[in-house]
């Protein structure tokens, strides 16, 4: 979508003017690998009009290939409109422009899908499966336990806004059964599953994916991880739920680790839209790397700083050797590092981040 926003605080109502940006998780996650030296594809549908000229040159600004993005004639580009207030308090408004969008009609008729499994990761998020029903078919189809598919990435990115009853809340919780890394917050898995009781107690609900990152805000961050399958996994067909609702836990899967949790960056956050998506990029730059759990968790709130200290839903990534310095902390500098506007160039960044 294109994204426009405020130029000064206030209600949707009170503010005079927007600036135009670009916001969309899948094509976040998109541009910040990009932007970190990854080859990475966008895949979608846009109008052909104005906005949809925009989005294919700024994503393609990056470094995204977007060649199999389609132009559609007959819908617009998806656009929104949102205050400066943080998204978690009562104040802040978001308006979405995006029913009988380009976007939304995304079918399984209509995407290529030979592109979409020609990468080594394929991610998607929650948010494409509550634009439509055909969309919500699309994703079926991408998670499809097929030998030889990529390794599926989904990040619940729940939206209680955009799904209605507890029968959608089934279909993501049955999208992230078929994945092999999942990103949820503990709040969405609270507010989506009804689940309490920490990292764990999700785990215990989404047992199947080989890697999955429960997300607990300011805190941190927890990691459950096995080895993940060569080319994505085959799942077998009790890896995957009836629409009958959740099985209970089955216990640990082979071998499964014990879970790596890695604390928060302290930022100066400038806006959190985007944070999650940059969160997800960090993190599977590092498992494209083959780093460890840890480091791969290290990534992920690297990213998400450089979202969380800028004022748009997309950011650039640090510079890769910069980042890699910053990963390489021990625990005790990792906890007092503190990152503010403008640390991803600075130009002498560890200095202006201030490094102990």
């Amino acid at each position: 979508m294109v994204t426009f926003l405020p130029s000064r605080p206030g209600r949707l109502a009170d503010v005079p003017s927007f600036d135009r940006a670009i916001g969309g998780a899948e094509s976040n996650v998109a541009c910040a690998l990009a932007a970190f030296g990854h080859t990475a594809r966008w895949i979608s549908r846009v109008g052909a009009d104005g906005f949809g000229d925009h989005l294919l040159e700024r994503i393609a600004g990056y470094g995204v290939d977007v060649t199999a993005v389609h132009r559609d004639p007959g819908r617009p580009t998806g656009v929104y409109f949102r205050t400066a207030g943080d998204r978690g308090t009562g104040a802040h408004e978001v308006a979405y422009y995006r029913a009988g969008s380009a976007a939304s009609a995304m079918s399984v008729t209509n995407v290529d899908l030979t592109a979409a499994r020609a990468a080594r990761v394929l991610h998607l998020t929650g948010i494409t499966a509550a634009l439509s029903r055909e969309c919500r078919e699309l994703l079926h189809e991408l998670t499809a336990p097929l030998p030889g598919r990529p390794l599926v990435s989904f990040d619940v990115n729940y939206r209680p806004g955009l799904w209605g009853d507890d029968e959608d809340a089934r279909l993501l919780l049955e999208l992230a059964r078929r994945a092999d890394i999942v990103f949820v917050g503990a709040d969405e898995a609270e507010q989506a599953w009804g689940v309490t009781g920490g990292p764990e107690a999700v785990r215990g609900l989404l047992p199947e994916p080989a890697a999955l990152v429960v997300k607990q805000g300011a805190q941190g961050a927890t990691a459950f991880a096995r080895p993940l399958p060569a080319g994505g996994r085959a799942a077998r067909a009790a890896d995957v739920p009836d629409k009958g609702g959740a099985p209970s836990a089955p216990g640990p899967r082979p071998g499964a680790a014990p879970p790596v949790f890695v604390p928060a960056l302290g930022t100066a956050v400038v806006a959190t839209t985007g944070a999650g998506d940059a969160f997800a990029a960090g993190f599977l730059s590092a498992t494209l790397r083959g780093l460890t759990v840890r480091d791969r968790l290290r990534y992920g709130h690297l990213f998400a700083a450089a979202a969380l200290t800028a004022p748009g839903d997309l950011a650039a990534p640090p510079a890769r050797g910069h980042a890699d310095r910053l990963a390489a902390l021990d625990d005790d500098a990792w906890g007092r590092l503190r990152l503010g506007p403008g640390w991803t160039q600075a130009e002498q960044a560890e200095e202006e981040a201030n490094i102990p």
